[in-house]
C-alpha cells in the first residue's frame, strides 16, 4: 500500500487569518477611539485655558477699580459736610472684596464665583451712590484730583463691563462644547477638570458702569 500524505484541512488558514483580521480591525478601531479621546481632551483643554485667562483680565480690572478706591475716598473725606456713611459704605464693600481669595479655579467652582460676583456688585453699587451723592457737592466735583479719579473709574467700569462680556462668551464657548455629544463623556470622566463654567449676571445697579459724567 502506497504511504499517504496527511492533509492539512483548508479552513485551518483562513480561520488564522480571519482571527488576525478580526484582531486588526480591533486593534484600529482603539487606535482610532484613543486620537479621538485625546482631540476631546485637547479641545477642553484649550477652551478651559481660554476661559482662564479671560478670567485673568476679569481680575485685573477689578483691581484696578479697588485701587482707586482708597484715593477717591480721601478726596471726597476733605469736603465739607460730606456724608461719612456714603463713604465708609465704599471702604468696607472694598475690605469685603479684598477677603474674598480667589484664584483661576473659582471658574470651576459656581459658590465662590457667586460670591465674588456679589461682593463686587456691592462695592459697585457703593460706587454708584457715593458718585450720586457727589452731585451736591459741586466744589468737590470741580477739584481737579477729583476729576481725574473720575475719568480713571469711568474708564475702569467700562472695562469691566466689556472683560465680563468678553468672559461669558468664552465661557460659554467651553460649555456649548463641553455639553455636545460625545464630548460631555469625556468631560464627565474627568469631572471637576472640565466643570460647567459659570457666568456673570446682570445685577442691579452693577450692571452698568456707574454714572461718573458731569
Amino acid at each position: 500500500m502506497a504511504n499517504e500524505t496527511p492533509q492539512i484541512p483548508a479552513a485551518a488558514p483562513r480561520k488564522r487569518f480571519g482571527f488576525l483580521g478580526g484582531l486588526g480591525i480591533l486593534v484600529v478601531l482603539v487606535v482610532i477611539l484613543a486620537l479621538w479621546v485625546v482631540g476631546a481632551y485637547n479641545t477642553l483643554n484649550k477652551l478651559d485655558q481660554s476661559v482662564r485667562s479671560q478670567w485673568a483680565q476679569v481680575e485685573n480690572v477689578y483691581q484696578r477699580r479697588a485701587d482707586l478706591v482708597p484715593n477717591l475716598v480721601e478726596t471726597v473725606k476733605g469736603a465739607a459736610n460730606f456724608e461719612k456713611e456714603t463713604y465708609t459704605a465704599v471702604t468696607e464693600a472694598r475690605a469685603k472684596v479684598g477677603q474674598i481669595q480667589v484664584g483661576a479655579d473659582v471658574v470651576n467652582n459656581p459658590e465662590a464665583f457667586a460670591k465674588f460676583e456679589q461682593a463686587q456688585g456691592e462695592l459697585g453699587s457703593a460706587l454708584s451712590r457715593l458718585l450720586v451723592a457727589v452731585e451736591a457737592y459741586p466744589d468737590l466735583k470741580a477739584t481737579q484730583n477729583f476729576r481725574d479719579l473720575q475719568v480713571q473709574l469711568e474708564g475702569t467700569e467700562n472695562r469691566i463691563t466689556q472683560e465680563r462680556r468678553v468672559f461669558n462668551e468664552t465661557a460659554q464657548a467651553f460649555n456649548t462644547k463641553r455639553m455636545s455629544f460625545p464630548t460631555v463623556v469625556i468631560a464627565g470622566f474627568f469631572g471637576h477638570r472640565f466643570a460647567e463654567k459659570s457666568y456673570f449676571k446682570a445685577q442691579a445697579g452693577a450692571e452698568t458702569a456707574p454714572a461718573v459724567k458731569f
